[in-house]
């Protein structure tokens, strides 16, 4: 059992480590930055190379599948299993134990992925058909989109092996390599996109065999750093691990906790097949841009705050475990609210200055504002749920969230219908009711915290709240009034809409940070 600091002032150790964490954050997050910024590079390139259309969908749907799995699998279910393990692993035994599990877990784990992936890359022509069912009345779009799945199938192999890496670093506080690593998926597809589509048959092609090649970089990027702390995955199988028994139990109810939004993610591309052409690529690129925040700061401060619940969970250590939680929920409150508010107010802005051209027409900036706005609305809910359901796995329980996740995907299936059906939504309703349904599934996982008295509001929230709604009304104001009307956003020059974009992103942040700061909120308070 891992000793604690006896000659610390007790009061002083909570603050401490949440300090410590602050910094692990900030370090993954301008890691996953750096990523992020590079992703959102990337779909500026896809838009204005190749715009929103038919080889667009194929590519966007046959590349949501195995990223779909990854995050099941791998960042979700895997990650949420394996990691709480690993670091009661760390802290109760020796480090040749801990490689024994490694060895084992990477053994069961990389004859699974090839398994399965070899058994898919076969089957792909009969997996298309329910995949992409909505494709199966255009011969050529649907046979495009069974090459590309052949193609990007195998990436989930890889980057679950990757993600597999990524855990064992973070759980020994090297955060930032698994964050920097999906910058290499960027680097990949961008090149990809400008030196290789020139020579496809059919140019988005060459976005398939990024997503390939960029699989197999992350990998072996990865893997010096893991024989730096001495844990290099060698693995192996046949033998009875108790370690691996333990993750694979964890690991299997976990499969709808968790990853419940991608499930609905993968549920609204599919609808949005069967919709108008190009409501993938609408649903694509609205999704990316509310995945910049939510990846950026949600991820960053999820991926520090489990190892150390898992690590307060087997200290026994109950008031540090919630108070941990309610300091990460603070920190997403901080950040979600204003990002959401910049999305809604400034989305069409934002999509002239990164996407609009030729390829990409002022029709699409109307059709990708209205989705993204209806993600933005449930950001701050799906930050919660990176929040609140690691305040689960860390104590070892897959069951509850099973439950959520269950209501909270039928609840947007239901909504799916409803919206998108019944009210003619079309892809705008599938956008709206992952939101929603997002709502519900953080507000049961709160609601299960609170029940099993593992987590409640401290002391100084309204004081917090209110801090935060006169800062983002100040900030929403400057918004509103510097925007002004987005359709002259499309007389101006590339450099015109950067600068203008510039000084209402830095403006509002600067304006956001110095209310919060009149109504007297200091760094201390995000620390205590």
């Amino acid at each position: 059992m891992a000793a604690r600091n006896l000659d610390a002032d007790p009061a002083e150790q909570p603050q401490a480590e949440r300090l410590g964490l602050l910094k692990a954050s900030g370090v993954t997050g301008s890691m996953t930055t750096v990523s992020r910024v590079l992703g959102l590079l990337r779909d500026v390139v896809i838009a204005r190379i190749f715009g929103p259309g038919d080889g667009a969908d194929a590519f966007f749907l046959a590349n949501k599948i195995p990223n779909f799995l990854r995050r099941l699998f791998a960042e979700g279910a895997f990650n949420q299993a394996f990691v709480p393990v690993l670091s009661e692993y760390r802290a109760t035994k020796s480090l040749a134990e801990v490689q024994q599990l490694v060895n084992y877990v990477a053994g069961s784990l990389s004859s699974i992925l090839f398994v399965v992936t070899a058994i898919v890359v076969v089957a792909a022509p009969l997996l298309a058909v329910p995949l992409a069912y909505g494709f199966t009345d255009e011969p050529a779009k649907f046979e495009l989109f069974i090459e590309m799945f052949r193609i990007t199938f195998p990436y989930l192999m890889l980057v679950s092996l990757t993600a597999f890496c990524g855990s064992i670093l973070n759980s020994y506080d090297r955060f930032a390599i698994p964050a920097l690593t999906p910058a290499l998926l960027n680097v990949s597809l961008i090149t990809s996109a400008v030196f290789l589509s020139p020579y496809m048959s059919t140019p988005e092609l060459a976005l398939a065999w990024g997503v390939l090649i960029a699989g197999v970089g992350q990998l072996l990027f990865q893997l010096p750093f893991l024989v730096q702390i001495r844990l290099l995955p060698r693995p192996k199988t046949g033998k009875f691990h108790e370690g691996v028994q333990r993750v694979k139990t964890l690991m299997i109810p976990a499969l709808f906790g968790v990853s419940v939004s991608q499930i609905n993610l993968l549920l609204d591309t599919f609808i949005a097949s069967l919709l108008v052409s190009s409501s993938v690529s609408w649903l694509y690129f609205s999704d990316r841009l509310m995945e910049l925040p939510l990846g950026i700061f949600g991820i960053a401060i999820a991926t520090v705050v489990l190892p150390s619940l898992s690590r307060k969970h087997a200290e026994a250590s109950l008031d540090d475990f919630g108070q941990t939680l309610d300091w990460a929920f603070r920190l997403v409150c901080l950040i979600a609210v204003p990002a959401t508010l910049a999305l809604m107010v400034i989305a069409e802005p934002l999509l002239v200055t990164l996407f609009q051209n030729d390829n990409f027409s002022a029709t699409d900036v109307i059709r990708v504002t209205s989705s993204l706005q209806a993600y933005a609305f449930g950001l701050i809910a799906f930050m919660a749920i990176k929040i609140f359901a690691p305040g689960f796995y860390a104590r070892q329980d897959t069951k509850t969230p099973v439950r959520i996740g269950i209501i909270a995907m039928c609840t947007n299936m239901v909504l799916n219908i409803l919206l998108v059906f019944v009210l003619d939504l079309a892809y705008v309703g599938l956008a709206l009711a992952t939101s929603l349904a997002a709502f519900v599934n953080a507000g049961l996982l709160f609601a299960g915290l609170w029940r099993d008295g593992v987590y409640h509001f401290h002391s100084g929230w309204l004081r917090f709240m209110l801090r935060i709604i006169v800062a983002n009304a100040c900030m929403a104001v400057f918004l509103i009034f510097y925007a002004g009307d987005w359709q002259d956003w499309l007389q101006w020059s590339g450099w015109q809409r950067v600068a203008q974009l510039g000084i209402l992103t830095v403006g509002g942040l600067a304006i956001y940070l110095v209310a919060l700061f009149g109504t007297g909120m200091r760094l201390r308070h995000v620390t205590r």
